[in-house]
């Protein structure tokens, strides 16, 4: 990504990379949620829903890309850096990125049911914490939103 290119185009772009890892794992079967970590116009980590695969509820797709994005890194903080999720995170990786001390979050669908960066709780900007992080959301909403519903309707109709 060009550095050049106005912030909305650099957010649809990461977006967009984000979506294609959620198409994958909706491919295998699971809540198709995908993630990418940006630091300095480059992905240093990516990931997707993996908690079917790998029978483990702490695999959304954002834990596993901010865990590569350590391994890339080298560090446990991730200063300068922006995670792009197709879904608002869950509390549990809110808190992940509040610890992480990343310095954005875009993110396409709200999850009015388990949202945690403006839906139910607002993990991001609570001042009580030690760290806050912007938030930016909307970015290709309707792409993200698509895929999920198309999802949860399939599996509706297997019963």
């Amino acid at each position: 990504m060009n550095n050049n290119e106005p912030i909305w185009q650099q957010h649809q772009y990461y977006m967009a990379k984000a979506i294609e890892l959620a198409e994958q794992a909706y491919e295998h079967g699971e809540v198709p949620v995908g993630a990418v970590v940006v630091q300095e116009n480059k992905i240093i980590g990516k990931g997707f829903n993996q908690t079917q695969m790998l029978q483990d509820a702490t695999a959304h797709a954002e834990m596993i890309a901010l865990s590569a994005a350590f391994e890339a890194n080298g560090s446990k903080y991730l200063h300068g850096a922006t995670l792009y999720v197709s879904l608002e995170p869950c509390v549990m990786c809110a808190g992940a990125l509040m610890c992480s001390k990343i310095d954005r979050l875009v993110f396409g669908a709200s999850d009015p049911k388990s949202g945690a960066c403006g839906s139910l709780f607002n993990i991001h900007d609570d001042k009580r914490l030690n760290h806050r992080f912007e938030v930016i959301q909307g970015i290709l909403e309707e792409d993200a939103e698509y895929l999920l519903k198309t999802f949860f309707a399939k599996k509706r109709t297997k019963g």
